[in-house]
């Protein structure tokens, strides 16, 4: 990907800003529908998308403008729309139509029916959850009860050009904040927001602010934790391939509130296109002097820096990203002290994640209580999730806080596929908790997930339909938690390892009833000792299935059964009466444990068998069962 090539910009000014901000919506006219001639083609560029073939879409519309000699056509490739489930997606403007699954094979028909001929392609429009054909992205129900603050560029603009994004108001921020704030109105406004922290307990981000502005030391220093690696998570790094502009912007207000001069972002290499666009905008900032020296002739200097983890999830807890940071080993430090008062090469520091940064240029444009309006009591503004497993669209959402899990889960998510029904939602990734069904009207806020036994976490949130074995479910955490564990401190190394040994005795039929007060006990030594977040909170998934699904437990220790017919040694195939005799299961058991005569009843050996249900899909009669 190619971006955008330009030379050096006199120094950045206000008046300059806003002109660059005026001549550029007129240059997308489409967009701001302005010109009903103009005509903008917005391709998502996501990282979804672009392994769907997206790019291609967008070489073939530009190869069919190009041969035409059209003056009024305009490609845009954007980040992520958020409804990945449908995607690629093209959205053309000045009418909105949006189409969805688009292959690089449909570029001609939608350059000639559409572009040129005026015709919407009906088959490449998107059907709503009741049927109805939709034309206009905003009107299907994913997004009715959405509010895009974090995510309000996305999907809007081209990430690679700093133009478009100074278009929408950026930097604008910035720019009123080092003229006309001091240091202490830049922390009240902050303060003001309720905006907390969107990466993990969310901690008040105005007090984090604060605690780094009043550490005293020579140098300090701003970072960005993007180190997403919650399983299923693709929050911060959709932030950083669609909208990068706005976490410079913030990171940049954040170091001038707290008295720094320098900013890294740490960011995992598996993100090569949000580590591509963030070197860009970085790069292009550079350029328009909106990084560097004197910035806006203000005499406030800051620049920033790229740092790429090598995917240990163990990174994201704030002191090990630090020493990452450093070029040292990715383990947890002693707290205190904290990175406020010493963090980066041992200067004070402030981390934030990306989601947290993305809200600030927001609430300086707009206010501080815009953004408080939003959300609950305690638990202002928005909440991005990651919104996978077993739900009709998956993809990116950003709700109000407050808004409810059934509504996520039916409302945008649009149910469970299958016929299936809802068993549980993860909230939190590997150190949340699962919600069952009898919490699916509970706000979505910080103080109400943990006390259902859960947590917020930086937004990843997995649903699983009927057919999901929790016992199952807890051991795939702890399998995770177990490779991820940095092995510094004994509860996490140990515990871990003991927990999940526990667990595979239970699925394997094997569990005993003292058992599942093992786990209880482990997982209390390991809440009180660990180092770190990581091991304080790694048998939350275990924890909270025991309290919504404890049954499920006792059937695999007591009963030895699993209830949902997943764990396979507990499970045994059996041929009913229902059997003709026709061989079809025989033929294709790869293991003979199928035996009987023609036209007479058959029966599976259960010494033989490897439960592959092979001979359940073969079998045209429903004579097999599973149980």
């Amino acid at each position: 990907m190619n971006s955008v090539q330009r030379t050096p910009c006199p120094a950045m000014t206000v008046d300059r800003l806003r002109q660059i901000a005026a001549d550029k919506r007129l240059d997308m006219a489409a967009r701001f529908k302005q010109d009903g001639d103009q005509i903008e083609v917005l391709v998502c560029g996501g990282t979804g998308c672009t392994s769907s073939h997206s790019e291609q879409i967008v070489e073939r519309l530009n190869a069919m403008i190009a041969d035409r000699g059209l003056r009024n056509v305009k490609v845009v490739r954007t980040g992520c729309f958020g409804l990945c489930a449908r995607g690629p997606i093209v959205l053309i403007h000045p009418e909105e139509t949006f189409y969805v699954h688009v292959k690089a094979d449909d570029a001609a028909e939608i350059f000639t029916s559409h572009i040129l001929g005026g015709q919407r392609v009906e088959r490449l429009l998107s059907k709503d959850e009741d049927g109805q054909l939709v034309n206009r992205l905003h009107d299907l129900g994913f997004y009715q009860k959405q509010s895009r603050v974090a995510l309000a560029n996305c999907g809007a603009i081209d990430p690679e050009d700093i133009e478009e994004y100074i278009a929408m108001d950026g930097y604008q921020a910035l720019a009123d904040v080092l003229h006309h704030k001091t240091q202490d109105e830049v922390i009240q406004a902050v303060l003001d927001s309720g905006l907390r922290g969107r990466g993990g307990a969310g901690f008040p981000t105005g007090k984090k602010w604060l605690f780094a502005q009043q550490a005293s030391g020579d140098q300090k220093y701003v970072a960005c934790n993007a180190d997403e690696g919650d399983p299923g998570a693709f929050m911060d790094r959709s932030v950083l391939e669609g909208d990068p502009h706005a976490v410079i912007e913030a990171m940049a207000i954040a170091a001038f509130a707290i008295g720094a001069d320098k900013g890294y972002v740490y960011v995992r290499a598996e993100y090569p296109i949000a580590v591509h666009r963030l070197e860009v905008a970085i790069r292009q900032a550079r350029e328009y002097g909106l990084l560097g020296t004197d910035i806006f002739g203000t005499g406030f200097d800051f620049d920033l820096f790229i740092r790429l983890g090598a995917g240990a999830f163990v990174c994201g807890e704030e002191t090990a990203l630090l020493n990452s940071v450093e070029g040292k080993r990715g383990t947890p430090r002693l707290r205190p002290p904290f990175p406020a008062v010493k963090g980066l090469f041992g200067k004070p520091t402030l981390l934030n994640n990306v989601e947290t940064y993305a809200n600030v240029p927001a609430i300086f444009r707009h206010g501080p209580t815009y953004f408080a309006r939003l959300g609950t009591e305690t638990s202002k503004g928005t909440k991005v999730f990651a919104l996978g497993g077993n739900v009709e669209n998956v993809g990116l959402v950003e709700v109000p806080m407050g808004i409810t899990l059934r509504e996520i889960v039916f409302d945008i998510g649009g149910g469970i596929p299958g016929g299936h029904g809802f068993k549980a939602a993860q909230t939190g990734g590997p150190s949340g908790g699962c919600i069952p069904t009898e919490h699916l009207d509970t706000p979505v806020d910080y103080e109400t997930l943990s006390q259902i036994g859960s947590m917020m976490g930086s937004g990843g949130l997995i649903v699983m339909d009927d057919s999901k074995c929790m016992v199952g479910i807890a051991k795939f955490f702890m399998e995770f938690m177990v490779e991820e564990s940095c092995g510094k401190c004994n509860p996490c190394r140990l515990g871990t390892m003991a927990i999940l040994k526990l667990l595979e005795k239970i699925v394997d039929g094997k569990g005993e009833p003292r058992d599942i007060n093992k786990l209880e006990q482990l997982a209390a030594v390991m809440k009180s000792s660990s180092l770190c977040a990581l091991g304080q909170t790694a048998a939350n998934p275990v924890l909270s299935t025991l309290r919504y699904f404890r049954d499920e437990y006792e059937a695999h220790v007591n009963d030895k059964t699993c209830p949902a017919g997943e764990c396979k040694a507990l499970i045994q195939y059996r041929i009913t009466d229902a059997c003709k005799g026709c061989r079809r299961c025989a033929k294709v058991c790869p293991a003979g444990a199928i035996s009987g005569n023609v036209k007479e009843q058959h029966v599976i050996d259960p010494n033989v068998c490897i439960k592959c249900g092979a001979c359940i899909q073969a079998c045209k009669f429903n004579a097999i069962v599973r149980g």
